[in-house]
């Protein structure tokens, strides 16, 4: 497949889930860990899923949309 192709499939794909409410504007690839660890896809992956699944992740997440939900009501 070429590459034009696939970025056409990956649209649709964030289209798609973007229309039934999932925030889809940011996403990470196996290719960011590449840099920081040398390293299989497979493991790429799973160190990714460990890093969205710590409990940390989770926590920032939700303390930044209270935020952003507090600093819409001051605006």
């Amino acid at each position: 497949m070429d590459i034009r192709t696939q970025q056409r499939e990956i649209d649709n794909a964030r289209e798609i889930l973007k229309h039934y409410g999932y925030y889809v504007d940011n996403l990470w690839h196996i290719e960011d860990v590449f840099p920081k660890h040398d390293c299989s896809d497979e493991e790429a992956y799973q160190i990714l899923d460990d890093a969205m699944q710590n409990e940390a992740t989770y926590s920032q997440i939700w303390m930044s949309i209270d935020y952003a939900i507090e600093n819409k009501k001051t605006k």
